[in-house]
């Protein structure tokens, strides 16, 4: 057990490394293209996920994400007390993760930011971004495991330009962004709504799949 959560820990700190990193590099190497930024952030991200699925997987299942936990939790292939390990673990790695972004660019360690995310829409995307995610993931397990990095890695990067939120899609994730005033940033405010709609994602994720590949 203290294996799996310290391979969720190091998995969710780099990965937040590298949202925040990427952000603040692509921001610096595009002149201002937002595009140009977001293309950046979202191929650091999503090939990044790629290795580090690849490394832990075997480890801890590699979640790096309180809804993909949880996705697994409701189809009974993890306890509650190992689930609350898990996302405690999580969080605080996502956080070391953007404060550890920060130091690498010699920016100030402790931000929040005012990057305002709140609106129905991305409510919504947010719902979306999630529940593709946490299905994609579960069916995955079930179909092909192996194949498990590569269609998460290729997930994310195709949801930061198909949802409006740019598919946070991860409540450690979204906790520690709003403490980066960064490219990748999101104030606050705007942490609780998009948690929320991360959770209506997951579950409607596990219901899902549970009918669909009933055995």
């Amino acid at each position: 057990m203290t294996r799996k959560l310290f391979a969720e820990f190091l998995g969710t700190l780099l990965l937040l490394a590298v949202v925040i990193g990427s952000g603040i590099m692509g921001e610096t190497l595009s002149g201002g293209n937002v595009g140009i930024a977001l293309l950046i952030n979202a191929i650091a991200t999503g090939a990044a996920l790629v290795v580090l699925i690849e490394i832990f997987g075997p480890i801890s299942g590699a979640h790096f994400n309180p809804a993909v936990t949880l996705g697994f939790n409701l189809q009974k292939d993890i306890s509650a007390p190992h689930s609350a390990a898990y996302i405690i673990v999580q969080i605080i790695g996502a956080v070391l993760g953007v404060w550890l972004a920060h130091l690498m660019f010699d920016q100030s360690i402790l931000q929040l930011s005012e990057k305002i995310r709140t609106s129905t829409g991305l409510f919504v995307a947010e719902v979306v971004a999630t529940f593709g995610l946490v299905f994609a993931i579960l069916a995955a397990v079930r179909l092909n495991p192996k194949a498990v990095p590569m269609i998460v890695g290729l997930y994310i990067t195709a949801a930061y330009f198909f949802t409006a939120s740019t598919s946070f899609a991860n409540p450690a994730v979204t906790i520690a962004r709003a403490l980066s005033d960064t490219f990748a940033g999101i104030a606050p405010v705007s942490v609780l709504p998009f948690i929320t709609a991360q959770i209506v994602g997951a579950v409607l994720a596990a219901v899902t799949a549970k009918w669909l590949y009933k055995e």
